[in-house]
């Protein structure tokens, strides 16, 4: 089949190199969103999915706006078969949705049709989900919404942070979009409607997400950090110093002895061992590694002995 690419963010780039490893199907093009200035020189850089794809002579577009007649005559040219979509930016209107024959396919990171959005893996680590996973889906025009062809679930590990789990997940989906082009192409890919009654969002995240509010559970709080590492990341207020960013990039929850605990929710009840030991809504949490503002990653007892304010 001739199958144009669509997607843009790291999680794509597993699914494009199954794509173009498969010996029965060609890569007609690729859309990425538009090169964007990153970075603090905001130097304007390619996305990842772009620069995967290096020297390979396979066309690029990058619209800014994929649904104008420009680009969808552009898209119409190249003739695909199928089009795949996978962390692209931009939601497709029925003109564009309505150009190949196989229909369009997304792969999402999330077991439909729980955490529609645009951040279904990192809530899913922070809301403390055992199990989440992939799921293809033929597209409509709603955002997460049509009908479900495969899903495979995957483990949520202890350690797992947004990050890492979003690593497992682009594998997964990468494996999951194989099984579900060889199903497209032999004409019996199930169409499973999704109930919108057990649906839930998945926002896209913001950088005010990531302020630690110690009024909740300890495990809340752990969950947040791991979820939101490493990005937007979560953070505080500097202890002792107003007005200074504290970056908390790992955390363990441990039980306070009521002897200890204080009663205010973000007290620092300990300044030893392996860091900051704060109260929250709930038993505490022991900040391991942090990055105060302006400075490195640190662990959190490094920060103990040359950079704590004393409160």
């Amino acid at each position: 089949m001739r199958i144009l690419f669509m997607g843009s963010a790291g999680f794509a780039c597993p699914c494009l190199e199954q794509l173009l490893a498969s010996s029965r199907d060609e890569v007609v093009a690729v859309v990425t969103q538009p090169d964007r200035p990153k970075g603090r020189n905001l130097e304007v850089s390619p996305c990842p999915v772009k620069a995967y794809l290096g020297s390979r002579a396979i066309p690029v577009l990058n619209p800014e706006k994929v649904n104008t007649p420009e680009s969808l005559s552009a898209i119409q040219s190249l003739r695909p078969d199928l089009i795949v979509v996978v962390a692209y930016g931009q939601l497709l209107k029925p003109a564009l949705l309505a150009i190949p024959p196989f229909g369009c396919v997304n792969v999402h990171g999330s077991l439909l049709p729980k955490y529609r959005g645009a951040a279904p893996i990192q809530w899913a680590v922070a809301n403390g989900d055992p199990v989440s996973g992939v799921t293809t889906m033929f597209m409509n025009e709603g955002m997460d919404t049509g009908d479900m062809i495969l899903k495979r679930e995957v483990a949520i590990e202890p350690g797992d942070t947004g990050g890492s789990f979003l690593d497992k997940l682009a594998k997964a989906g990468a494996a999951l979009l194989g099984e579900t082009v060889e199903l497209i192409r032999a004409g019996t890919a199930p169409r499973v409607p999704q109930d919108d009654f057990l649906a839930t969002v998945a926002p896209k995240l913001k950088k005010a997400d990531g302020r630690i509010d110690w009024n909740r559970p300890a495990a809340t709080i752990h969950n947040q950090v791991r979820a939101f590492h490493p990005r937007p990341g979560s953070f505080c207020d500097m202890p002792g110093a107003p007005g200074k960013i504290l970056k908390v990039l790992a955390t363990r929850v441990e039980d306070i002895p009521l002897s200890v605990a204080q009663g205010t929710h973000g007290t620092v009840l300990e300044e030893k061992g392996d860091g900051l030991l704060i109260q929250t809504g709930s038993q505490a949490i022991r900040l391991l590694e942090v990055q105060p503002e302006g400075r490195k990653p640190m662990t959190g007892a490094a920060f103990l002995r040359g950079h704590c304010p004393k409160v």
